[in-house]
């Protein structure tokens, strides 16, 4: 073997580490993007502009919410995956592209593991179970005897197959052996409308979405699917009080590709949880009933597999493919 020879590529190696270094250290030095994978307007939409305007004042560099919808979420996130592990290009997204599109769709264009590393849980929001007032129940378990007495006659919506609301319902039926007919919508906007209309009979859907009609007694609202009861509808008991373990809690969180260096991720992690505690921020979430987390990026892993474990059983049982 040669000796006193140092390869080039380790050279190389060694002369960029205290450049790395610095640049870690000094992050960031240029404007932030978060990659949402959807239209403007949406839930995921709303809370990434409500973190962006934290931290653009915290970190001193300005934080741009770019919009990539298309794909199922697939296309901006297949975008972050991609970009330079630097931490000036995250993803801000839903659950669907890291935890359902492996399971929904037969080819994606990235790992949801490998390809991402996950920063924090940023917020959660669960769905109220709401039916039309002409089905003559008032309780998940009246509805559980009232579908089981006519099997293929209730119709369930949702904004779409693979959607939270789509996997809710799935779930119900699953867990209760229950016959609810599937109708997919384009949005969840004309989902509810049908709802009001009485064209279908069963939806589950945020609590902002469901208030404007719950008042106005155009639907009624059965439960809310948290482990526990929520703080904006106190009254509402959860579909877990009568189904033992039913839990269907959408999210939204932080990814950076799955290189960025650890110092960064964890600079992230703190920023965000600092932009949570934020008044203004904590103030306009708790109105539309997100609840803020801030977890360490091992607990947020660990969080996606639990949750990518829990869909993958709904979807498999129910057959669901998105294509």
């Amino acid at each position: 073997m040669r000796t006193g020879i140092v390869p080039v590529a380790l050279i190389w190696t060694l002369a960029s580490f205290p450049a790395l270094g610095q640049q870690t250290s000094n992050y960031p030095q240029k404007a932030i993007r978060f990659i949402v994978p959807y239209s403007p307007g949406g839930g995921t939409d709303i809370v990434g502009r409500v973190v962006a305007k934290q931290l653009s004042a915290t970190l001193g560099e300005q934080v741009v919410v770019d919009n990539r919808g298309g794909g199922a979420g697939m296309i901006g996130s297949s975008m972050v995956a991609k970009s330079a592990a630097d931490g000036y290009t995250l993803l801000m997204t839903s659950g669907g592209p890291i935890v359902t599109a492996l399971n929904l769709f037969s080819k994606i264009p990235y790992d949801p593991i490998l390809d991402f590393a996950p920063v924090t849980l940023v917020a959660t929001y669960s769905s109220v179970l709401l039916v039309h007032p002409s089905v003559p129940v008032h309780t998940v378990k009246e509805l559980v005897a009232f579908a089981k007495s006519r099997p293929g006659q209730l119709y369930f919506a949702s904004g779409g197959i693979g959607t939270t609301q789509h996997l809710s319902g799935e779930m119900l039926k699953d867990m209760t052996g229950i016959d609810i007919v599937h109708v997919p919508y384009k949005g969840s906007g004309l989902a509810i409308i049908d709802l009001v209309g009485g064209q279908v009979s069963v939806y589950f859907t945020t609590p902002g979405s469901a208030l404007p009609f719950m008042k106005s007694g155009k639907v009624r609202a059965l439960a809310v699917t948290s482990a526990k009861r929520s703080a904006a509808l106190p009254e509402l008991p959860t579909v877990a009080e009568t189904v033992p373990g039913f839990e269907s809690v959408a999210w939204i969180g932080l990814l950076a590709p799955s290189a960025t260096p650890r110092e960064i991720v964890n600079k992230l992690r703190g920023e965000v949880v600092k932009a949570l505690a934020n008044a203004e921020a904590r103030n306009i979430l708790a109105a539309q009933d997100y609840i803020t987390v801030g977890n360490t990026p091992g607990e947020f892993t660990e969080f996606i597999k639990t949750d990518m474990a829990r869909w993958a059983t709904v979807i498999k049982n129910a057959g669901i493919k998105a294509e």
